[in-house]
C-alpha cells in the first residue's frame, strides 16, 4: 500500500474524529510502538485542542500473536475525560479489548476506539471499534509504524507479508533422475510433487474437457498448446490449497512457459523459489536410459539414436530456461552422478537455502 493510500485512510479517520469531537477536548492515548506514526499524522490533521498520551502494549512475537497483551504506562488521570485509544491495526483484537477493560476502572466520561486500519474477517470480539480509516485483509503487514521483530516500523508504505512457500522446478534432461529424486524430497520437505506427464496421463485417462482437448492435438500430431497445459497445472495447484508448496517436474520447458507459472503463482501470492537443476553428462544420461528400457518397456529407451535425439531436443527447448533463471538469481546446478542417497543430500543443500 504507498503512502499516498494510507495517506487517504488517515484523512478519512480525522475527518470522522473532526465531526464527532469538537468541543471535547478528548486525550488521544497512542499504544506503543504501532501507533506513533499514525498519531502523528493524525493530530496533525484533526482541527480541535487535544491532549496525547502513550502507553506500551505488547501481544505479537514475529508474525503471530502470542494470546497475552503485556500493558506498561496505565498511570494516568482519565477521571471524566473523552479518551481515545488510536491503534495502528487492529485483528484479532486481544490488545484493544484488554486495554479498554484496564482504561474503564479509570473512570473515563467516554472510552472510543479508533484504528487506522481494522481486519474484520478476524476481529470477532464484542467490543465496538468506533472509527476505522480503512478495511484490510488478514494478512500480516509491515511499515507505517508496523514491525517484524522491531523491523520496518520506519516505512513510509505498508508491505504485505505473502506465503512463504517453497516452489521447486527440478530440471534436468531425461535419464538425470528428477522423478526419483523428486518423490524423495517431496516427503523431505512436505512439498506436493507435479509431474507434467503424470498430469498429462491422469487428464486423457480420465477423459476430462482439458485431457479431451490435449489428446485432440497428440493424435494430430501437434504440441498441446501453453494454454492447455498451465490450466492442467492450475487445477492441480488448486487441489492443494494448503500445501507448503510444489515440486514442478517438467514444466516449464520454455520461456513463455515459465512466464505462464510465474503468473499463476503470483496469482497465490507467491513465486518460484529457484530452479534446481541435476546435471549429468551425456553418456552417462545415454547408458542410464539404455539400462531402464530394459525393464522400462518404453522404446524411447531402448533406442540409443532416439535417446541422443531427445537429449539434443532438450537443451535446444529448454537451454533458454537455465538463463531465465539465472537472471533472477534462482538458478542451482547440482551434480546429479553418484549414488542416488549422495545425489538427494546435494540436492537437500539448495532445498535448504530456498
Amino acid at each position: 500500500m504507498s503512502a499516498r493510500e494510507i495517506d487517504s485512510a488517515v484523512d478519512n479517520l480525522a475527518y470522522q474524529l473532526n465531526r464527532d469531537l469538537a468541543g471535547k477536548k478528548p486525550i488521544f492515548l497512542g499504544i506503543l510502538n504501532g501507533s506513533f506514526m499514525v498519531l502523528a499524522d493524525l493530530v496533525r490533521k484533526f482541527q480541535h485542542p487535544c491532549e496525547i498520551a502513550f502507553i506500551k502494549a505488547k501481544s505479537y512475537d514475529g508474525t503471530q500473536s502470542t494470546g497475552q497483551v503485556k500493558l506498561e504506562g496505565l498511570d494516568l488521570d482519565l477521571s471524566n475525560r473523552t479518551v481515545v485509544v488510536v491503534e495502528d491495526i487492529v485483528d484479532t483484537g486481544l490488545t484493544v479489548v484488554t486495554l479498554s477493560r484496564k482504561l474503564t476502572q479509570l473512570n473515563p466520561k467516554e472510552l472510543l476506539v479508533a484504528t487506522l486500519f481494522l481486519k474484520p474477517d478476524v476481529y470477532k470480539q464484542e467490543l465496538k471499534i468506533d472509527y476505522v480509516g480503512l478495511n484490510i485483509e488478514n494478512k500480516f503487514v509491515v511499515g507505517y509504524g508496523m514491525d517484524y521483530n522491531n523491523l520496518g516500523r520506519e516505512l513510509p508504505q505498508l508491505y504485505v507479508q505473502t506465503n512463504k512457500m517453497k516452489n521447486i522446478v527440478l530440471f534436468g534432461p531425461p535419464g538425470a533422475g528428477k522423478g526419483t529424486q523428486a518423490e524423495r524430497l517431496k516427503e523431505k520437505y512436505n512439498l506436493v510433487h507435479i509431474s507434467t506427464g503424470d498430469v498429462f496421463r491422469y487428464n486423457i485417462k480420465n477423459a476430462t474437457e482439458l485431457g479431451t482437448l490435449a489428446k485432440s492435438y497428440i493424435d494430430k500430431g501437434d504440441l498441446v498448446p501453453d494454454e492447455v497445459t498451465i490450466k492442467m497445472l492450475k487445477a492441480e495447484v488448486e487441489k492443494n490449497p494448503q500445501a507448503e508448496g510444489f515440486i514442478f517436474d517438467g514444466f516449464p520447458r520454455t520461456n513463455a512457459q515459465a512466464e505462464a507459472l510465474d503468473n499463476l503463482l503470483q496469482s497465490m501470492d507467491t513465486e518460484v523459489s529457484g530452479m534446481v537443476a541435476l546435471e549429468v553428462e551425456d553418456e552417462i544420461l545415454v547408458e542410464r536410459l539404455l539400462e531402464r528400457g530394459k525393464t522400462s518397456g518404453r522404446a524411447d529407451d531402448a533406442n540409443e539414436d532416439v535417446i541422443r535425439d531427445r537429449v539434443k531436443v532438450y537443451y535446444k527447448q529448454t537451454a533458454p530456461l537455465k538463463d531465465y533463471y539465472a537472471a533472477q538469481d534462482k538458478y542451482y546446478g547440482v551434480d546429479g552422478v553418484g549414488a542416488i542417497d549422495e545425489i538427494t543430500q546435494r540436492l537437500s543443500v539448495e532445498f535448504d537455502k530456498l
